[in-house]
């Protein structure tokens, strides 16, 4: 069996439909009810989502972000640029220093 599959009680293969049990089992075992609790602990998922998400809004180029995550940026872009707030301002202001104006119109 490869290293990266988990032994089942039997010491098989742990089936894929399982794999969300075994996820389920380790964290209460090994966390907190706080950690257990935690929004970002619902899935493996649930932090990568978060991680892009926030490098995404802190103004990460996208091509970045995509190789960090091991996907294309037209895949990135569909899934992730709702996410994306508040940048407004930011953005007006790196291009006008583009520019070379001291304030964006």
């Amino acid at each position: 069996m490869p290293t990266s599959c988990l032994a089942g009680p039997r010491g098989g293969a742990v089936p894929g439909v399982r794999y969300g049990d075994v996820r389920r089992e380790v964290h209460r075992r090994a966390l907190t009810a706080a950690e257990v609790a935690f929004p970002l602990a619902g899935t493996p998922y649930d932090l990568r989502h978060a991680a892009v998400s926030t490098w995404l809004n802190a103004g990460v180029p996208p091509i970045l972000i995509a190789q960090w995550a091991g996907h294309s940026v037209a895949v990135l872009l569909p899934v992730y640029a709702k996410c994306i707030a508040g940048q407004d301002e930011a953005a007006r202001l790196r291009i006008a220093a583009a520019l070379g104006l001291s304030r964006p119109s």
